[in-house]
């Protein structure tokens, strides 16, 4: 076997337990993120230098099983076997050792070279459990280290520790028992094995014959193509349906529950707890009121409105420059490129199309990394967990499975990751469920288009304006799927169980590298899709030759003028409207970089480009028209990239295509109902 370059080395975990805090802290801005082969879930690499020895880090999804239900849980299977690691280490939280020992047990079922973290220790010390990290180590047979993952504290121990058990390439010598009947059931499908794989080495038959019996999927896999897999096939059978009937429980219930006995009896060993000390634990105290029956959802509601609130507050100065900016930039080019005699159609091109339309985009960084700075000291501070056990009771309650608002929480970020995120839920008609209502929910893309129009027509009340809409989308959102729910099954779905981390400060690095990450990729989309567009809709209201720029004789004019009319009702019957939402399919960014492009050069003596967007569109739009445009947008098809991925995840075209026609079927119901609802009520 080639010998490798460098060590490398897996992270894994829980959620929650400082794994991506101790990730970033240890390689800071070196690190770089794709996905993972053949998949959709991130996958994040970076490299450190310790001693002169380079070691290359991945971070490994956040799971609580490695049995592989999920993309993110087989992940971490596949990396230690196919990528053989040097090290897997394992962040363990100290205040939650057992429920994360599950992880630990199932890693030496596999024999991964592994290293204990255990982080979050003082503050399990200072609820009164005292961890013997020496006994630990001793039972297990795996080295223990003590970190402070936020504080960067037992770094180097870590990195020590990795480096020495890597070159000696050890593995845990402990041998896990199961009991005489399931261990008699192992040691038949063991011998099957034998019998037939004569070069198949101990370790591999250990972690295959377990993972079998478990009814994993990926280990089954493997066999599939074996001569004697329909035979083996009926002896797996057999051995579940046997140990079901002695113990009265599906296989995975048995062993579940062996595997908390080993790690109940390993705690009794290890965990000493301070009964004589009363304990104030601040999280159980400050959950009476944000978990509370009553007070939860409207804490979060005010907590949501205060979110936008402060965003608008800190990000209008920023925002202000950056128009200064690129009104500058526009005005420069445009003068130095007329006394350089370019070509009119050339210096249009380039200020109005690629300036206009980019730059009227570039202008909403702040409030995009504003925004996502407070999502994400919410979700590191463990309130976002509380938010979606607080949502559960209701969504149960209408029939919805409570799991499914943990992907409609990552649906404010985006739409994508959120519907990858529904391979968590247990059954395909919960999954399709969660898919079909989560485009409801108002993503970063989105936004954009609200503070341009709130900015133009609600100044004074931009945070209540944008509340609104995020609070529309999920109650839209709720509403489907308490109607999909009724056609799809009349069943209820069971409730879930959600890991509620004890409240702490988020790290600033991770924070900072959240946020920028974020913002990288809105910078990217501006750069390539956004620019692209621009120049093709510059082009249609450009062309054909002779015609004024962004006049109805333009192709783009001529585009919007026919479709205009389905519009009409909606109070935003004008063509440019018409011409944004076409290309807002693409992604919703364009909605108002098409704007940008075909208002661009209506007031070239302004100072900002953004600020001659905003006077005309107080031509063709009033405030009510205004708002059920935004609702329009909030509402209507999703962007082609999600469309992409709901045809990925439901593997037919027929839910993209059905996604298609009714988002923007209620869209427009509800944007009529807006406007012509106003109108009645003398709001126009």
């Amino acid at each position: 076997m080639e010998k490798k370059s460098k060590l490398v080395i897996g992270l894994t975990g829980n959620p929650n337990t400082g794994k991506s805090t101790l990730f970033n802290a240890l390689t800071g801005a070196k690190q770089h993120i794709g996905n993972w082969p053949g998949k959709t879930v991130e996958k994040k690499e970076g490299t450190i230098t310790y001693k002169n020895n380079k070691i290359k880090l991945v971070d490994l999804p956040g799971s609580y099983s490695l049995t592989a239900y999920t993309e993110e849980e087989s992940i971490t299977t596949d990396f230690i076997l196919e990528e053989k690691p040097d090290i897997v280490i394992q962040i363990l939280d100290a205040q939650n050792l057992e429920r994360n020992l599950f992880i630990t047990i199932q890693l030496i079922e596999l024999q991964a070279p592994l290293v204990l973290a255990l982080n979050m220790d003082d503050l399990a010390k200072k609820n009164g459990i005292n961890i013997d990290i020496k006994k630990l180590s001793t039972l297990l047979n795996i080295p223990v280290v003590i970190i402070d993952a936020k504080r960067k504290k037992g770094f180097n121990k870590l990195l020590e520790t990795v480096s020495k058990y890597a070159k000696n390439n050890k593995r845990s010598k402990i041998k896990l028992t199961y009991g005489t009947e399931v261990n008699d059931e192992l040691k038949k499908l063991k011998n099957f094995i034998k019998t037939n794989e004569k070069s198949i080495e101990q370790n591999d038959l250990n972690w295959i014959t377990i993972k079998l019996l478990e009814g994993d999927l990926r280990a089954e896999q493997k066999l599939t193509q074996k001569p004697y897999y329909i035979e083996f096939k009926f002896l797996i059978e057999k051995s579940i349906a046997h140990l079901e009937k002695i113990f009265s429980k599906n296989i995975h219930s048995i062993l579940t529950h062996i595997r908390y006995g080993f790690i109940k009896g390993l705690s009794r060993e290890i965990i000493t707890k301070d009964i004589t000390r009363k304990n104030q634990n601040i999280s159980d105290k400050v959950d009476t009121l944000l978990i509370n029956k009553y007070l939860g959802i409207p804490i979060f509601l005010v907590l949501i409105w205060l979110m936008f609130q402060a965003t608008f507050s800190l990000s209008e100065p920023l925002m202000g420059w950056i128009e200064v900016l690129f009104g500058f930039i526009g005005d420069q080019i445009s003068i130095l490129l007329s006394s350089w005699q370019f070509p009119i159609w050339s210096i249009s091109l380039i200020v109005d199309g690629i300036i206009g339309g980019v730059g009227g985009v570039l202008v909403f960084i702040p409030i995009i990394g504003i925004l996502f700075l407070v999502m994400a000291i919410l979700e590191d501070s463990g309130y976002m967990a509380r938010v979606a056990y607080v949502m559960d009771r209701l969504m149960h309650k209408i029939g919805l499975h409570g799991k499914a608002f943990i992907p409609m929480i990552l649906g404010f970020g985006c739409n994508v990751p959120a519907i990858m995120a529904t391979r968590t839920l247990e059954t395909k008609k919960d999954r399709l469920l969660t898919i079909l209502i989560n485009p409801f929910i108002s993503c970063g893309a989105r936004l954009p288009v609200y503070v341009l129009f709130v900015g133009a027509f609600f100044s004074t009340h931009q945070g209540w304006i944008i509340f609104s809409l995020y609070f529309l989308g999920i109650v839209i959102a709720i509403f489907m799927g308490f109607l999909f729910k009724r056609l799809f099954s009349k069943s209820l779905s069971s409730p879930f169980v959600i890991e509620l981390p004890p409240y702490r400060w988020p790290v600033v690095t991770g924070l900072l590298i959240h946020v920028w990450e974020k913002i990288w990729i809105f910078i990217k989309k501006a750069g390539t899709i956004i620019l692209a567009f621009s120049i093709i809709i510059w082009a249609l209201a450009s062309f054909p030759t002779g015609v004024e720029y962004g006049s109805q004789e333009s192709l783009a004019g001529q585009m919007g003028e026919t479709i205009s009319p389905v519009f009409e009702p909606l109070g935003f019957g004008n063509w440019q409207s018409s011409v944004a939402l076409i290309f807002g399919f693409v992604a919703k960014e364009v909605v108002v970089g098409t704007f940008g492009t075909l208002y661009g050069i209506e007031d070239v003596e302004s100072d900002s480009s953004y600020s001659s967007l905003t006077d005309a569109l107080q031509n063709d739009f009033t405030p009510l028209s205004a708002y059920a445009f935004m609702v329009f947008v909030l509402l209507y098809v999703p962007c082609m990239a999600v469309l992409a991925v709901v045809k990925r995840e439901t593997n037919s075209w027929k839910w993209p295509i059905f996604m298609i026609f009714y988002t923007t079927s209620i869209a427009w119901i509800l944007a009529f109902v807006v406007f012509q609802g106003g109108k009645l009520l003398g709001f126009n």
